[in-house]
């Protein structure tokens, strides 16, 4: 493929398929795509030197989990960065096998992958790795934040590899369709690991208010999914009259109990991740960047903007693993904030958002909503949940919510939710409408919601009044939705677009055997959508 660059892992890439020129639509340049090509093919000849042992030691897949989180969509923009992590990747190898460098004979068993192999294979070859590839990439976000707070799984670890591998060396179609929904398979693993992490460490989210007013003084915004960043960024700044506000999917963060407790998490600032260059525009204040959602920033904030973990950003101050945020708090105390009050609004105007309908907040209430079912107060629920992004056509998903029944409830998660998050939508039965369940790895929630219902009206997901409407826009995105698909849900719709990645082989399989289709109009998908089997 003689391009200056190949990425189609993103919703937005250019022509719906492919970034092919100087930069992608994310902003990243040709050097650092093929880094990150040179990253991934180091990553699989690594799983290589694992061979078939059954388990994987902590460091090896430590390293191969940020190797993977690096390269997901807006994380990663500093080549030095991604070079560093190609030779971290490459002295893991070389522990693991030190004398396949020095033998006289090599067999290749241990060689990195050209990436250029992958992209150039026959279409469907090319589109099922595709889909391992991503999966896993997103997967690796979610080990990675569990493994912060010092949650593992073995088997999850242990997968990346044989995941790896495969994508390197595998060439059987149904060998690879089988490790597709593999992936779907391990990642619910990989949520349930994430939602033990979070809830043991912090505490089972609550229904929580968030207000969206900046008070005046000084203030950071901390964006991303990391909640133990945030933790200690407010225990650093206990004290020293510095608020801290939420950004896109922190917003979460609000409804745990141990993360509530510190008085100066005020609030919400700006809404999804797209936005950010015109929310952050002359921003009196630092943003702290924990995971991957960094836009290239602006020159009118650059010089208050703060990456950690594996996100980096050319030029910009990055906060090692000492967590020393002193440069972020010094900052904040210089730019001092807004001199008033802000009284600022959702997208659709309104002051306040609530967030915190976990499974554990949902399913205290079953017997509440299994009684609005049966009576018909409740007619159907609508899972409107995923990435946002800045591609035309994603206003649909408002609409959508906007014309959905008054005797429907909206459950919703990720960060697409801020194109309707701050509607007043109402309530049924004292319940409200429109239920926040949390992070896009809060996926898992809806998914034990799911299975909550199904078991107490004795049918499966499939013929619960449940639909689900997905937007998407990265490699977490594709994991979740695998993960569906491992459960057999069908019918599930998704847009703006479908993924470049799905060759017409691939997408006549998800059409057929699952009922997977492209969002059209709201009023015509309400229409479909609303059935299910129980009275």
């Amino acid at each position: 493929m003689d391009k200056n660059m190949f990425c189609f892992q993103c919703e937005q890439t250019i022509g719906c398929s492919g970034c092919t020129g100087n930069s992608g639509v994310c902003g990243k340049t040709a050097d650092t795509a093929k880094l990150q090509d040179e990253l991934t093919g180091a990553l699989i000849g690594l799983a290589r030197a694992v061979d078939s042992t059954t388990a994987v030691s902590k460091k090896t897949s430590q390293v191969i989990i940020k190797g993977l989180f690096t390269t997901v969509t807006n994380v990663n923009f500093d080549n030095a960065s991604i070079e560093s992590m190609i030779q971290k990747v490459r002295a893991e190898k070389e522990r693991l096998a030190p004398d396949c460098s020095k033998c006289q004979s090599p067999c290749g068993k241990t060689d990195e992958y050209d990436m250029q192999q992958l992209w150039n294979a026959d279409e469907d070859t090319r589109s099922l790795k595709s889909l391992i590839l991503f999966g896993i990439r997103g997967m690796a976000a979610y080990a990675y934040h569990a493994a912060v707070l010092g949650h593992e799984d073995d088997e999850v670890n242990l997968f990346f590899c044989e995941a790896l591998f495969k994508i390197g060396y595998e060439e059987n179609t149904e060998t690879l369709l089988s490790t597709v929904l593999k992936v779907g398979e391990i990642n619910l693993k990989c949520m349930a690991l994430l939602d033990k992490a979070n809830t043991e460490t912090y505490g089972t989210p609550e229904p929580t208010e968030v207000t969206l007013t900046v008070e005046k003084g000084p203030f950071i915004v901390v964006t991303g999914h990391d909640l133990k960043d945030l933790q200690l960024l407010l225990e650093q700044t206990s004290g020293k009259g510095i608020n801290i506000y939420t950004h896109g999917e922190m917003l979460p963060a609000h409804a745990y109990p141990f993360l509530k407790k510190f008085p100066h998490l005020k609030g919400n600032f700006g809404t999804a991740w797209q936005n950010q260059q015109k929310e952050f525009d002359h921003l009196p204040a630092p943003i702290l960047y924990t995971t991957n959602c960094l836009m290239p920033p602006k020159s009118s904030y650059a010089d208050r903007v703060f990456t950690t973990e594996v996100v980096a950003f050319p030029g910009t101050v990055h906060i090692d693993e000492k967590k020393d945020f002193t440069p972020v708090i010094e900052k904040a105390l210089e730019l001092g904030g807004y001199k008033e009050d802000q009284i600022l609004t959702g997208i659709n105007g309104g002051t306040k958002v609530t967030t915190g309908f976990g499974h554990a907040a949902i399913l205290s209430h079953a017997d509440t909503v299994i009684k609005a079912v049966k009576s018909g107060d409740i007619s159907h629920f609508f899972l409107v949940a995923g990435c946002d992004g800045a591609k035309p056509g994603r206003n649909y998903y408002t609409e959508f919510v906007k014309q959905a029944p008054s005797d429907s409830v909206i459950l919703t998660l990720a960060c697409g939710k801020f194109r309707f998050n701050d509607l007043d939508l109402g309530e049924i039965g004292g319940l409200p409408r429109l239920m926040d369940i949390g992070q896009c790895n809060d996926a898992y929630g809806a998914i034990q919601v799911a299975v909550a219902l199904a078991d107490a009206f004795e049918c499966s997901v499939n013929e619960l009044p449940l639909s689900f409407v997905l937007s998407w826009y990265e490699q977490k995105a594709v994991c979740i939705l695998l993960t569906l698909l491992h459960l057999g849900i069908k019918n599930i719709r998704l847009g703006p677009s479908l993924p470049a990645f799905l060759s017409p082989n691939i997408l006549n399989f998800l059409v057929e055997n699952y009922g997977i289709g492209p969002i059209t109009t709201p009023e015509e998908d309400i229409k479909t959508l609303q059935s299910g089997c129980v009275q």
